[in-house]
């Protein structure tokens, strides 16, 4: 699970401003999601499975979207 932070700069565009950190539980990444929301322009918390020795990674799955984040790919 990842929890990732945005902001807007000057000149308008999001940028990271906190993360993407790994959290150990989905409640907690939402609990992180949740406390930063209330700073941050934009929040997402989502999980994939993955297998970084086959370098096999499944689709991200949204676990909580606050405010503006960018299209994830």
């Amino acid at each position: 699970m990842v929890v990732v932070a945005f902001d807007r700069g000057e000149d308008g565009e999001l940028f990271t401003a906190y993360g993407p950190t790994d959290q150990q539980s989905e409640e907690r990444a939402i609990r992180m999601a949740k406390g930063l929301a209330s700073k941050h322009i934009g929040v997402i918390a989502w999980s994939r499975d993955a297998d970084p020795a086959l370098g096999d990674y499944g689709p991200p799955t949204t676990l909580l979207v606050s405010g503006d984040v960018p299209d994830m790919e």
